[in-house]
């Protein structure tokens, strides 16, 4: 019988009769798997079909109550190393899966020994990017794949992590609310830094150009891949997409003081690249102008960061918006202070936008939308005329142009709500 004694707490070690379980919690669900057997010989009562990329190791999928995990026989030094590295992924919130367990001092019942299996657990509504590139994947599609897999690069390098094995195989896709996401599930050969050279940036990427080009050959080879992709422009454009994304992310730009619009046009081409922007950072040149260079952070940020500045609750997008304009009247009054920005935006610009709107026409939108449709109707305006054309005549225009045309949000919503 398996000893069950000890306390299962963050990074025990419960020992067993045959085997050896380290993990972060321990499901006793995986005392009664076959640990005995080899794991591409497990019966298929204890597997799930899943769709897969290549692997030098045996990967099967197990479900255990309501989660499904990956399972993958390895040696056991390796298996500690790529464990703590994803453990120490999870803690900065890196888009990777989850380690789940170590399961060592494995043998047969002829005391043959096994080697270790290292437990991730699987994401969820997720597939291979190999699994993806087939005949029946659209250009426009894998275009939106290849800036996933950039960014999810992008990333990596800006937390200091180096892969050294990005491919096809190794990320997986999933599809979210209408957006494209990569993760990372494999780093066995990964090392996290407190930051990258760019020498270290250029071999990373020179691996994962070679990983890309061979898979897709093989992809072709068996007649998977689209008549229309080639496996050269595949992995090319994967590794243009990445210097740009860089550049865009990481370059300093000098702007004069009071060129606002230059910045919310830099914010706005780092969102359009699937990158939120936490904050701006500030430094002054002798010539007079600003040095700015973004902070870039994962999708979520903003409704959080928005309700502790400012105590609107928005969606995401809306707050992003919201945080953008913030950020740029920052720069613009010159104010190093967050909370006191904050406070002056919220009274100065949030405020009386929200009041200039005639009474008969607040029905139409809640406020938080509102301001951030200003916004959009203001940067189109300055686009057209090639400057910052001000806040309050974007308002009227926008009131007069456009909000006048909608219906009322709470007609169609079916809620009576208070116009005031």
């Amino acid at each position: 019988m398996p000893n069950h004694e000890g306390k299962r707490s963050a990074g025990t070690t419960v020992r067993l009769v045959a085997v050896r379980i380290t993990s972060a919690l321990v499901d006793p669900a995986l005392l009664d798997l076959p640990w005995s057997t080899p794991l591409e010989e497990w019966p298929a009562q204890h597997l799930v079909a899943l769709p897969q990329g290549i692997s030098r190791h045996i990967v099967r999928f197990v479900r255990l109550g309501e989660f499904v995990y990956a399972f993958k026989e390895t040696r056991e030094r390796i298996a500690e190393r790529e464990y703590d590295l994803l453990r120490a992924l999870e803690r900065i919130d890196f888009p990777s899966v989850e380690a789940v367990a170590i399961v060592a001092d494995r043998q047969t019942d002829d005391g043959e020994p096994l080697e270790s299996v290292l437990i991730t657990r699987h994401l969820q509504f997720s597939l291979p990017y190999r699994a993806l590139f087939s005949n029946t994947l659209r250009p426009e599609t894998m275009n939106r794949l290849l800036d996933a897999l950039a960014a999810l690069l992008v990333r990596m390098h800006l937390t200091g992590f180096f892969w050294g094995d990005c491919s096809l195989s190794n990320t997986l896709f999933r599809r979210d609310a209408g957006a494209f996401a990569a993760y990372l599930v494999d780093a066995e050969t990964g090392a996290l830094h407190s930051s990258l050279s760019h020498g270290q940036r250029g071999e990373d990427l020179e691996i994962a150009r070679v990983n890309i080009f061979g898979e897709a050959l093989d992809l072709q080879a068996a007649g998977l891949l689209h008549e229309s992709i080639e496996p050269e422009v595949v992995c090319e454009e994967v590794v243009r997409r990445y210097e740009g994304l860089w550049h865009e992310i990481t370059y300093e730009q000098q702007i004069e003081r009071e060129a606002r619009h230059d910045i919310e046009g830099r914010i706005r081409r780092l969102n359009e690249l699937g990158f939120d922007v936490a904050e701006v950072a500030l430094s002054t040149v002798d010539n007079g102008r600003y040095l700015v260079r973004p902070k870039v952070v994962d999708a979520g940020y903003h409704t959080r960061r928005l309700l502790r500045l400012t105590g609107l609750d928005a969606e995401e997008n809306q707050a992003r918006k919201l945080l953008n304009d913030l950020d740029a009247y920052r720069v613009e009054s010159d104010l190093t202070d967050e909370q006191q920005a904050a406070h002056r935006w919220l009274t100065e610009v949030f405020e009386p936008v929200v009041r200039a709107v005639p009474a008969d026409l607040r029905r139409k939108l809640e406020p938080q939308e509102l301001f951030a449709q200003i916004i959009e109707h203001k940067w189109l305006l300055s686009e057209q005329a090639g400057r910052d054309v001000g806040m309050a005549p974007a308002v009227q225009s926008y009131l007069s142009e456009v909000l006048v045309h909608r219906p009322d949000e709470q007609a169609v919503l079916g809620v009576e709500m208070p116009t005031g």
